[in-house]
């Protein structure tokens, strides 16, 4: 592979707001602070890429406004060489998120999704995009792509074919909702994905197999959720990450693998933000450099530990060898 990873998907701005308190309904609350930081699934895995790799070519692709956002943005794309963002659109306004954070961390989001929500098949442009791996999400956030396809199922479906039409691996990652919406949408990608990669509370929601009593984990349950992925239609790997372990199956040689989270020191931890995003970079930078399923897991596993230590999503991403270098001192 020497092609380089396209990640399409939601292009978000992250508002954040710092308040005093949380208000009861129609009461004020203090902002104390405030910023601007990029957030969705391409913004995170783009960046997280091109800060872990620079020597993968990276793709951008999506939809936002001709805004003060969109510029944001671009401006961050240019102090990364690796990433190509001729594929981005201009429409409408660029999405954002409202991200309320009260003093003991609790965090609450507003999301208006934008230009993001308009993105549909005819934004894909597989001649100009040669990359070897396409991962696209958030399933379940985009309603262009997660409208339904009289031929395929859903609209994302025939995008994920006819990227595999031009030789280009397919990869998936769902969002994370409180809904029923899952079992409708979720299940028919997953037989044009090559490799799909969600959390325990999505895999859960989309297989009907419960991972999680409350906050305990039933790991007797997590090889049959993990499997039932695979089943679905996944032609190589199904993965799913948790905070306690991550676990994937490799459809090609039917091997179940799982392997505890790397425990971090004390302290070490600034915020989960972007840790989802990190691990599907690490998963498939280990896939792009031609490494097995166990070895990839490993390195998304080091790679979502490390994230954790930023403020941002991709705030704390160092290169690959850097990063393990540090593992292996935790080790």
């Amino acid at each position: 592979m020497n092609r380089g990873i396209a990640f399409a998907g939601d292009l978000i701005v992250d508002h954040l707001k710092t308040v005093h308190t949380w208000p009861a309904e129609g009461a004020l609350a203090k902002v104390l602070t405030q910023g601007y930081a990029l957030g969705g699934l391409v913004n995170n895995c783009a960046i997280d890429m091109a800060k872990l790799d620079p020597a993968v070519p990276v793709k951008a692709l999506g939809l936002m406004g001709d805004d003060d956002r969109g510029k944001l943005i671009l401006d961050t794309y240019k102090r990364y060489p690796s990433i190509d963002a001729s594929l981005i659109g201009l429409k409408g306004e660029t999405a954002f998120t409202d991200v309320v954070t009260t003093p003991d961390g609790s965090r609450t989001f507003f999301t208006f999704m934008g230009a993001s929500a308009e993105l549909t098949p005819s934004y894909f442009d597989f001649d100009r995009m040669k990359a070897d791996i396409l991962h696209i999400g958030y399933i379940l956030l985009l309603d262009g792509l997660d409208a339904p396809d009289p031929e395929y199922g859903t609209a994302l479906c025939r995008v994920l074919d006819d990227a595999r039409a031009h030789g280009i691996a397919t990869s998936v990652d769902v969002v994370s909702e409180d809904s029923d919406r899952y079992a409708r949408i979720v299940p028919p990608a997953l037989k044009y994905a090559d490799y799909c990669i969600m959390n325990e509370i999505e895999a859960g929601s989309t297989t009907g197999v419960t991972i999680r009593d409350g906050a305990a984990l039933i790991e007797g349950n997590v090889e049959k959720c993990v499997r039932e992925l695979a089943y679905m239609g996944v032609a190589r790997w199904a993965v799913v990450h948790m905070p306690e372990m991550s676990a994937a199956y490799d459809a090609k040689s039917g091997e179940y693998y799982a392997a505890p989270s790397v425990k971090v020191p004390d302290g070490f931890i600034s915020s989960c933000v972007g840790a989802g995003d990190a691990f599907a970079v690490g998963t498939l930078y280990g896939a792009y450099k031609g490494w097995g399923m166990r070895e990839s897991i490993h390195a998304a596993s080091a790679i979502a530990a490390y994230s954790l230590s930023g403020n941002g999503a991709s705030d704390a991403m160092r290169p690959f060898d850097e990063i393990m270098a540090v593992i292996e001192t935790w080790r």
